[in-house]
């Protein structure tokens, strides 16, 4: 099945020739007439997918719980912006504010509130989702407009929709890979003549066979450069969640999700998200070269253990019915696995500070 998008970036490689994965990355996701998150609900059952704050409150209760540890540590500044960037449908924030003012009344009132977000149509649902604190938030197009001064920085599933370069490797080297057209007029993948710098290859790269493929990710680099500068600049901490892997290797992760599926990455341009794994070494390289200090790279569910996932659930489920604690049960659970292919491990936790403090479940 041709999608609107697939006849608009066939036509383009007509006209053009071939285009990076980069260039095919950023329109399926933004292109202004058919692109994925302009025209398509992603999230929760009806959508494409289902997110961690999706899944239960539990996730967004751990991470203000982090927040307000954080903040304490730092010597509670005040005044303090709390942020996030890729708010989704603003479950998350509305849990995150919801246990901090809770725990800690005094951060609730020092905090003024910042979404990032660049979808109108999702700034109104998340109005909708934060109606009980919608007189502390501030919504902004870009990173760039948040006011100056301390930052408790969340973001989740933000750097997986950030596009990547992918080099192939061939019989004259890794070549940039580009999108096509085969004999039939279907989009295919193809290798192009632009090489890659051999220092920016891992080491196991000359050993790899043909058809490896390494991924760069240029643009994830210049925003985590961004968020380091401003938490360097202003004090802070951010928390960073996302699916990838923990050092830099060799291997092809574009994936394509619809209808909760994994769906081939060229298949349904603009009815399909699409992502690609986060390389966390390099965020954290990047961090420290920001002169930001790394309080913690770890796997998701031994975050949430540590921030006390377990008991919360335990306490959510007091005196509930035995259905209604089993989905409990089976929620965190599902958030905290371990084992291959399951959140708690698939997915990594990345915080970084300025200045330097020890924080839960970090601590030195």
């Amino acid at each position: 099945m041709s999608t609107p998008l697939a006849d608009k970036i066939k036509a383009i490689i007509l006209a053009n020739g071939p285009i990076s994965v980069t260039d095919y990355f950023s329109l399926c996701l933004a292109d202004p007439e058919h692109g994925y998150y302009k025209t398509r609900e992603p999230f929760g059952q009806s959508g494409d997918f289902i997110t961690a704050p999706e899944i239960s409150q539990l996730f967004g209760e751990m991470l203000g719980i982090f927040l307000v540890q954080a903040w304490q540590r730092h010597g509670e500044p005040s005044p303090v912006h709390i942020a996030e960037i890729g708010p989704g449908r603003g479950t998350m924030m509305a849990d995150i504010l919801r246990v901090i003012a809770k725990l800690s009344p005094a951060l609730y009132e020092a905090a003024s509130v910042h979404l990032v977000e660049t979808s109108e149509r999702l700034q109104k649902v998340q109005q909708q989702t934060l109606i009980a604190h919608k007189f502390k938030i501030t919504w902004h197009d870009s990173f760039e407009s948040l006011p100056d001064g301390f930052l408790l920085l969340a973001a989740n599933e933000l750097f997986d929709a950030i596009p990547i370069r992918q080099f192939v490797k061939t019989a004259q080297g890794f070549r940039e890979r580009l999108v096509g057209l085969d004999a039939a007029g279907a989009l295919s993948f193809a290798a192009g003549v632009a090489g890659i710098d051999p220092d920016l290859l891992p080491a196991s790269a000359p050993a790899a066979p043909l058809g490896t493929v390494f991924e760069l990710a240029p643009a994830r680099d210049a925003v985590m450069a961004a968020l380091s500068e401003r938490i360097r600049t202003h004090g802070g901490t951010a928390v960073i969640i996302d699916y990838g892997h923990m050092a830099t290797g060799l291997g092809d992760t574009l994936q394509a999700v619809r209808d909760h599926q994994f769906d081939p990455p060229l298949a349904h341009p603009g009815f399909a998200d699409i992502t690609s794994h986060v390389d966390f070494e390099q965020l954290a390289r990047r961090a420290v070269a920001e002169r930001l200090q790394i309080n913690g790279l770890t796997y998701q569910g031994d975050f949430l253990i540590a921030l006390g996932l377990a008991e919360r659930a335990a306490a959510l489920g007091r005196d509930k019915s035995r259905e209604t604690q089993e989905n409990i049960r089976a929620d965190a659970e599902r958030l905290a696995g371990a084992g291959e292919g399951k959140m708690g491990e698939l997915f990594k936790v990345l915080v970084v500070s300025s200045p330097n403090v020890a924080l839960v479940p970090f601590q030195k």
